[in-house]
């Protein structure tokens, strides 16, 4: 899965930013749309999960190292995102969009 920003196109006003801990914890993302935009804000490693109705994250799903920036494709209709780390915390910006 390449990461391009410079082709990510967000959708303003729908950026969140979530408390990522090592137990799995899923928030509503909006249908329709096949990008999100993930900034890591902190040092601390992430892993990601797209699912429809409910999605768990483990450490075997999509990392976005710590103190970076991915954009990653998902199924228009999935409508939830699962995060956790393997240890400790961190923070995780997530934006929706479009990548052309």
């Amino acid at each position: 899965m390449a990461n391009n920003i410079d082709r990510f196109h967000p959708t303003f006003g729908t950026g969140s930013i979530e408390s990522v801990t090592d137990s799995s914890t899923t928030e509503d993302i909006e249908t329709g749309v096949e990008s999100l935009c993930l900034t890591n804000l902190n040092s601390t490693a992430c892993y990601v999960r797209t699912g429809v109705d409910s999605a768990t994250a483990t450490t075997a799903d999509y990392p976005v190292p710590g103190n970076t920036q991915v954009v990653v494709r998902k199924n228009p209709s999935h409508n939830k995102l699962a995060y956790i780390t393997a240890s400790g915390t961190t923070s995780l910006h997530v934006m929706t969009g479009i990548d052309l």
